[in-house]
């Protein structure tokens, strides 16, 4: 998977989106193209430059993040993220704030670019005044960002099934797969 680079203009921003500011480690980065890719999120964002990528350009992720399932998911590394993004798109800010959402009872913009802060610190306030809703996970301890990620998408996911909105992911029909052992067989589980 080749991350796509340099300056970006207004409409380069496909929706739903996540973005990551200033994430510290790659495999965070990985896992969250893995969230988007299991559920049909085209892009992935990312700025700073904490993250050191791998080959002779530093243009990817190390080899275990770059799976061919993943293909699908558009990895982009700018610092003006939200310029890539019309004024149509709703940022919602996931972070632990007092006048935060519960994700219980958040209702997902159709047109929502998510963003995420960094592993070790929160979105800081230049940020969060370009984020129009806020979120919070309710959970009792904070989890790490590719969990934050996964339990973002995944509640998305859920209530646009249940609303009707979308069709429910299915692995086994995405793959064909008609019977358990199938399943088994192809990860490997004898």
């Amino acid at each position: 998977m080749a991350i796509v680079t340099g300056p970006v203009r207004r409409g380069d921003g496909r929706v739903p989106a996540v973005a990551l500011i200033n994430p510290k480690f790659p495999h965070n980065v990985g896992a969250a193209v893995r969230a988007a890719s299991c559920y049909g999120v085209p892009q992935v964002w990312f700025n700073g430059d904490r993250v050191q990528l791998a080959g002779d350009r530093r243009q990817r992720l190390p080899r275990e993040e770059r799976m061919r399932g993943y293909q699908e998911v558009e990895l982009r590394h700018c610092d003006q993220i939200f310029d890539a993004f019309d004024p149509s798109v709703t940022p919602v800010a996931v972070e632990l704030r007092r006048s935060a959402e519960s994700l219980i009872d958040f209702e997902h913009p159709e047109r929502a670019l998510y963003v995420f802060g960094p592993e070790d610190g929160s979105l800081d306030r230049a940020v969060l005044g370009l984020c129009h809703r806020f979120v919070v996970i309710p959970t009792l301890h904070c989890t790490n960002l590719a969990a934050a990620v996964y339990t973002v998408l995944y509640d998305r996911h859920a209530k646009r099934v249940l609303s009707g909105a979308e069709e429910p992911n299915t692995l086994a029909e995405r793959r064909g797969f008609d019977e358990p052992d199938d399943m088994a067989d192809a990860v490997g589980v004898k």
